[in-house]
């Protein structure tokens, strides 16, 4: 709770005249203290614009923040992945090499096979060379069982049978000595280019073709590897910039946070020279608005009462604090147990403050966390689906406001309480007010402040 002990402004007492500081001796001295308060109030005017300036700022710069720490984790991603195509590219350059050995072997068995190939081939001209003497013999009996005539008849049926099988084996054998012709001149080959070592070099008479493949392949891995090594040292060298980046966007952080305490002292110290120039009695521009506010808050305090005593509500509903958020509402907007007593009984006394002058831009009673159950009746509108800038400007109602000028309105206990600040309309839209609350008692018990807001 915001109830800080009312204290002497720094210079204040060399401003009043030294006789008296809330009792001015004659005109010109009464003259002069009100020339200070429109002074200080226009310095607390630049220091709420300051300040808000200081806000947005400070905003952007964490924001910008964030995007650093999210772009060095980004990088980081990025180098790891840039390590594990190193160590991919490492290891399918040691499978090729691995590739080539088993090659070798591979080539070894495949002369075996050659080899193999002809001895077959060897056997099928063999073959062939007995079924050209078979076929020669067996024409030899055939032309001996023609003499023999009748005898050597089925003979000579044998003897035709043998020599039609012996060509049979013949054409079979020299198919076979064909094939395995052609395959051994293949196999040769391929035994050659699997024994070659691509000592010739890719694309040079006498090399191996599949040699040059893997070396084609070798020679690609290494520029990936090394294009990927560079990457990875690349990103090294954004990421350490960034790591630097990221450290002076901290630097930046911390000084505007320095910078924005020491405005909003400024700025509360303004502010409170202004209320302490209230106190004593002397009238000042700010003195209608905060009696204005000081009696609305009355108004409403007892328009609660009243509520309580014929029983239209209960003390614990009075004092609910469980918001409950409005499906789709943006910004979020929230119900309790008193809203709707609430629009019943402050519009009479909020609507008339409007009136007070046409500085007054809204009069609102709100709990003590801020929330507003109903505002004045041009900022109730309904909300727009889908359009919260328009919400943001027209639809102020059963919202909380939590910032530093509404909490610091809501929790007041003092007579009263001055505050300049910067008031959000939505679209990056600011308009810069002054606000006047003071306390809504009811029955002894704090509810929570009255804020009446005008321009300057």
């Amino acid at each position: 709770m915001l109830n800080w002990t009312r204290r002497p402004a720094a210079g204040a007492e060399a401003a009043l005249p030294s006789s008296s500081p809330s009792q001015p001796s004659g005109a010109n001295g009464l003259e002069v203290i009100k020339r200070l308060s429109r002074s200080v109030s226009g310095l607390g005017r630049d220091a709420a614009e300051v300040r808000g300036v200081l806000e947005d700022t400070q905003k952007i710069v964490e924001a910008q923040g964030q995007a650093m720490q999210a772009l060095s984790g980004q990088l980081g991603e990025v180098q790891r992945a840039q390590g594990h195509i190193f160590d991919a590219t490492r290891q399918t350059r040691e499978a090729v090499a691995s590739a080539r050995g088993a090659l070798a072997g591979v080539g070894a068995e495949v002369g075996g096979i050659v080899a193999t190939l002809r001895e077959v081939s060897a056997a099928a001209g063999e073959i062939t060379q007995i079924a050209l003497q078979t076929r020669l013999v067996a024409f030899n009996a055939s032309v001996e069982a023609k003499r023999a005539g009748e005898a050597g008849r089925g003979f000579g049926v044998v003897a035709d049978a043998v020599k039609d099988l012996a060509a049979k084996v013949e054409a079979s054998s020299k198919s076979i000595i064909g094939s395995i012709n052609a395959l051994d001149a293949r196999v040769d080959n391929f035994s050659r280019e699997l024994a070659s070592d691509g000592s010739g070099g890719a694309g040079k008479s006498g090399s191996s073709s599949i040699h040059a493949a893997f070396a084609a392949v070798e020679t690609d891995v290494g520029l990936i590897s090394a294009s990927a090594e560079q990457s990875r040292a690349t990103t090294a060298s954004l990421n350490e910039r960034a790591a630097e980046l990221e450290g002076e966007v901290r630097q930046a952080v911390a000084g505007l946070a320095k910078a924005f305490a020491v405005s909003d002292k400024f700025l509360r110290l303004s502010e409170e020279l202004i209320e302490q120039i209230a106190e004593s009695g002397i009238e000042v521009d700010d003195s209608p608005y905060i009696r204005g506010a000081q009696q609305a808050a009355s108004e409403i305090g007892a328009l609660l009462e009243h509520a309580l005593r014929e029983g239209r509500i209960r003390p614990e509903q009075l004092f609910d604090e469980r918001y409950q958020p409005l499906a789709g509402s943006n910004p979020p907007q929230h119900l309790t147990p008193f809203s709707e007593l609430a629009d019943r009984l402050f519009p009479a006394v909020q609507e008339r403050m409007l009136a007070l002058s046409d500085k007054v831009v809204f009069c609102i009673a709100v709990d003590r966390n801020g929330y507003v159950p109903t505002h004045n009746r041009k900022y109730c509108q309904p909300q727009r689906a889908g359009d919260v800038v328009w919400n943001t400007a027209n639809s102020r109602y059963r919202r909380i406001f939590n910032d530093r000028t509404g909490l610091a309105s809501a929790r007041n206990q003092r007579p009263f309480l001055l505050q300049t600040y910067r008031r959000d309309m939505g679209g990056g839209r600011f308009v810069l007010l002054k606000e006047a609350s003071a306390p809504i008692m009811v029955s002894g018990r704090h509810w929570g402040g009255l804020r009446l807001a005008f321009n300057f």
